[in-house]
């Protein structure tokens, strides 16, 4: 199929047409364009329970004190995952989604916190997004991460001790453990793979999306489509894996603080994941169906949200061949450079 998309024009589509040959974004290089052939979206406001979907499982289990380096247990709790389906069309920032909750009642000396995974682990080179609405309550973490192991893991934090409403401060917390990071005592800042890049704008007042894109030796972060930082070289991750949304807290005073003073609850609206699948029969078979294709073969352009659109992304229509419509500008590439894009992310 590789080979044949040298006689190919790649069509990138506004709205319309299918994606068999992927979902595209712009090089980091600000040269040319980078396509990933797979797809996981999901838009949690029309979800009535966590459990109705096939892509996210609640998380039950508990990380002890010493082990997680805090003062209090965390155990995370499926009773502690809600969809929130009332639909404020007049108060977008009220939005749909999934409730993460932290519990500020202590039980067995442990903080009640909250996890959902994707079930699939084969998430490769990607660019992966999610509409969140975060907490101002004091003294939990939130974060939105990829993980293989704990020496590959890409995570965007936030820390809502950290916000000071006064000062208009409201940090993010961007990290890529490592090796190297492992064997200083996970502390990723020796690393030089740890930033904390103030946001520009309130993220408890309304929705914005979060993103990270995860390509060979490049990890680049962004906050409604604007590029925070970007981290580079051997210590990026190589693998696939898996992502994971989590809201919690163990009394750590270095980290996240707490216990809250009150339940707090983040809330997720939507996830985007376009990447290419580590399992070598998921690639064979994307690119079987990009090479069925008719004489032109349909990559779409990812769309770039900002604030006013971050509350609900735009979902696109799937079946069991993952081929839908993506929003973005209409655009032609050669076959050719079609081909030294697809031939490295695969």
């Amino acid at each position: 199929m590789i080979v044949s998309l040298c006689a190919l024009v790649i069509a990138v589509h506004l709205v319309s047409g299918t994606c068999d040959c992927g979902y595209s974004i712009q090089s980091p290089e600000g040269e040319g364009v980078v396509v990933f052939m797979d797809r996981l979206e999901t838009d949690f406001g029309q979800l009535q329970n966590i459990s109705q979907s096939h892509d996210w499982v609640a998380q039950e289990f508990t990380v002890s004190a010493e082990d997680g380096r805090g003062n209090y247990s965390k155990a995370f709790e499926p009773t502690n995952v809600a969809i929130q389906a009332t639909h404020a069309q007049n108060n977008p920032s009220q939005g749909n989604g999934v409730e993460l909750r932290v519990s500020s009642t202590i039980s067995n000396d442990a903080i009640p916190g909250s996890e959902i995974d994707t079930t699939r682990l084969d998430l490769h080179w990607g660019s992966f997004r999610a509409g969140i609405k975060l907490t101002d309550i004091k003294g939990t973490c939130a974060a939105f991460f990829w993980y293989f192991n704990d020496t590959q893991e890409i995570d965007i934090e936030f820390l809502s001790q950290e916000f000071d409403h006064g000062r208009g401060v409201y940090p993010a917390n961007l990290v890529v453990q490592s090796r190297a990071s492992m064997e200083a005592g996970y502390d990723a800042s020796k690393t030089g793979n740890f930033k904390r890049v103030d946001l520009d704008f309130d993220p408890t007042e309304s929705f914005h999306e979060y993103r990270f894109d995860y390509i060979p030796g490049h990890v680049l972060f962004y906050a409604d489509s604007k590029l925070l930082t970007q981290m580079n070289g051997s210590d990026m991750p190589t693998s696939g894996g898996h992502l994971i949304l989590q809201h919690w807290s163990n009394g750590n005073p270095l980290w996240s603080g707490g216990p809250p003073t009150k339940d707090a609850t983040v809330t997720v609206s939507y996830v985007k994941a376009y990447f290419n699948s580590s399992d070598h029969k998921r690639q064979s078979y994307l690119q079987q169906q990009c090479g069925l294709s008719a004489e032109r073969a349909s990559v779409c352009t990812i769309q770039n949200v900002t604030n006013a659109t971050s509350h609900s992304g735009d979902m696109h229509d799937s079946d069991d061949n993952d081929q839908s419509d993506a929003a973005g500008t209409e655009l032609s590439l050669l076959g050719g450079l079609g081909l030294g894009l697809l031939a490295l992310f695969l």
